[in-house]
């Protein structure tokens, strides 16, 4: 068993790699092939955790922090990949602008995986999914000003202490978002391989989901304030 764990450690590694062949396919403008890299990085981070969990990872290999190796593979594929994908991609101002900009998301970014409240039930700040943003302006095809607009209103709820859902622990909704969660990845994935053809009904499908996490995590941020507020004032 104790090489199953390691087996999952090599599994969350590999994400590493696709990042790597993200900035590859990135370099040579195949976006396409990029993000199909990213897709799959996204996956198998999405299916590690409950997969460590399950093989009790951490009991089997106590000397080996996997939690560490998960950020490592993380800001590459959700953080640098992307940031030089929306640059090369010129979905941010050319020149200067675009590259501070881009700065900006590395450098927040770099801030949220190291703050001690960063992963909890909730996540703490917008969870640098630049990923998610990379493609979806891809998808939509507008101007690089909007783009830089909406790039830093994200890079700017990275340092906010929001509360964004963290599907496998945020309880309330949980088997609702797992669900829908579901549904956008099949729709999201299907997606990939029509680059840089976007079919609208199933860009539509996909950004509903988007709706939905941030509507109901800013639902779920002021109710839990709220409920954090009527308890201190009980005491």
């Amino acid at each position: 068993m104790v090489a199953f764990a390691w087996g999952v450690h090599l599994y969350t590694a590999f994400g590493a790699v696709l990042g790597l062949l993200s900035l590859y396919y990135a370099g040579r403008d195949d976006f396409r092939a990029a993000f199909i890299a990213l897709g799959i990085a996204t996956a198998i981070d999405s299916s590690d955790g409950p997969l460590a969990r399950a093989l009790r990872v951490k009991d089997r290999v106590p000397t080996f922090d996997g939690a560490l190796l998960d950020n490592v593979v993380d800001y590459l594929t959700y953080v640098a990949a992307p940031a030089f994908l929306m640059i090369r991609a010129h979905l941010l101002s050319p020149g200067a602008p675009g590259l501070a900009m881009a700065s900006a998301v590395i450098l927040v970014s770099a801030y949220g995986f190291c703050h001690t409240d960063a992963k909890g039930e909730y996540f703490r700040g917008f969870p640098s999914y630049w990923n998610l943003i990379a493609f979806y302006l891809f998808c939509l095809g507008l101007s690089a000003r909007v783009n830089m607009l909406i790039v830093g209103a994200f890079a700017a709820m990275v340092l906010m202490p929001i509360r964004f859902i963290y599907p496998n622990r945020t309880a309330p909704l949980r088997t609702l978002t797992l669900a829908l969660g579901t549904l956008w990845a099949i729709v999201t994935f299907a997606m990939l391989p029509r680059l840089p053809a976007c079919n609208p009904i199933m860009l539509g499908a996909s950004l509903s989901f988007i709706a939905y996490y941030l509507v109901t995590s800013l639902a779920l941020h002021l109710m839990t304030r709220r409920g954090e507020a009527g308890a201190a004032g009980l005491r």
